[in-house]
């Protein structure tokens, strides 16, 4: 095994301390945590002495600690100034999505890590569930035939909070379109390719804060399929069943609860061999599915232990900066299309 990449966070609370440092970088065997750094000094001191790291006074003072990479893990609006000084430091960089707040903002940034010859990775966790994993290779083997429609679904409920930077554009970006949406288009993409183009509409359907707690887009993928995402801040949690809908020429894969940040959920497949003649019956009582049921996979160690890899083998990782640049070019068309009213070509 490579050495042990040793990983600064900024932004130590929130996501970091909930899921990323406990599941990923204390549990992947090639990585290990160094110094942690937040805003809020209590609980950087909290989380310094919960896993065992330096605390870091500031960015620049976790910068100087010795860190072979930095997890990002802070508001959007602040994303590209600090892995700007991540990069300046040569820290390679994981950062949390969106990449940056502005297409140019992500163009900057990935530019300036490969002048600076650093690692940049956008965390697109979804991507390493062992369901997703398996149903990916059965989209690659053919088995769903050819693409025809795709649906992901990720809501939840989140009132108003003073000072929640996810409820204000200026500080996030937008509401949950850019928050939960990305990760699902995201991994619409990972199953069906890239997206042309896109039609959105976002509303403030029950809170009244300045983000939109509600957001629909269609997409229209390049090989011609359809698809649809929805994601919501005004469902209750157990509502929102959080489904992914795979459909294709031979079948569909259909899953409930594997979108998330848990490694719970379902997923079976209803797939079919070529041939099969038209039914005007429509009959369906008798169809039979396979569950993809793989050993459960912690999404977050998974990521960590990927982007530690590819660090110790001077590789670009899996999830890299480009395809947070594409994430943001989606996103960006989405919200142009809601202010506009028309479908907008992914630029």
């Amino acid at each position: 095994m490579s050495r042990k990449i040793k990983w600064g966070v900024i932004g130590s609370g929130g996501i970091a301390r909930r899921r990323t440092i406990p599941e990923g970088i204390v549990k992947a065997p090639n990585a290990e945590l160094s110094a942690v750094f937040d805003i809020d000094q209590q609980v950087n001191a909290e989380v310094a002495r919960q896993f065992g790291a330096g605390q870091a006074g500031s960015i620049d003072e976790l910068l100087d600690a010795g860190a072979d990479a930095i997890y990002v893990a802070t508001p959007a609006s602040v994303h590209a100034e600090q892995v700007r000084a991540c990069a300046d430091a040569g820290k390679h960089v994981l950062c949390e999505k969106p990449l940056g707040m502005t297409v140019a903002e992500a163009e900057e940034m990935i530019a300036l890590c490969r002048q600076k010859g650093v690692t940049l990775g956008c965390a697109f966790m979804m991507r390493f569930v062992a369901q997703h994993r398996e149903a990916l290779a059965l989209v690659r083997q053919g088995r769903l035939g050819r693409p025809v429609y795709a649906r992901a679904q990720l809501s939840c409920w989140y009132p108003p909070i003073e000072g929640a930077w996810r409820q204000d554009p200026a500080t996030g970006g937008g509401g949950s379109l850019i928050d939960m949406g990305g990760h699902c288009i995201d991994l619409l993409e990972m199953f069906f390719g890239a997206v042309a183009r896109v039609g959105c509409f976002v509303n403030n359907t029950i809170h009244s804060y300045k983000s939109e707690d509600s957001a629909t887009a269609m997409l229209f993928f390049e090989n011609g399929a359809l698809g649809t995402v929805d994601t919501f801040f005004c469902i209750p949690d157990n509502s929102s069943k959080n489904a992914l809908e795979l459909y294709g020429s031979k079948g569909s894969i259909l899953a409930k609860g594997t979108i998330g940040q848990g490694p719970a959920g379902q997923m079976e497949a209803f797939l079919e061999e070529d041939g099969k003649g038209y039914d005007a019956q429509q009959a369906r009582a008798q169809a039979q599915s396979t569950a993809i049921d793989p050993e459960p996979l912690n999404t977050y160690q998974a990521e960590i232990e990927e982007f530690s890899q590819a660090i110790a083998e001077n590789r670009e990782p899996t999830i890299g900066g480009q395809l947070g640049l594409h994430s943001q070019k989606v996103l960006t068309a989405c919200y142009e299309s809601a202010a506009s009213g028309k479908v907008v070509e992914i630029g």
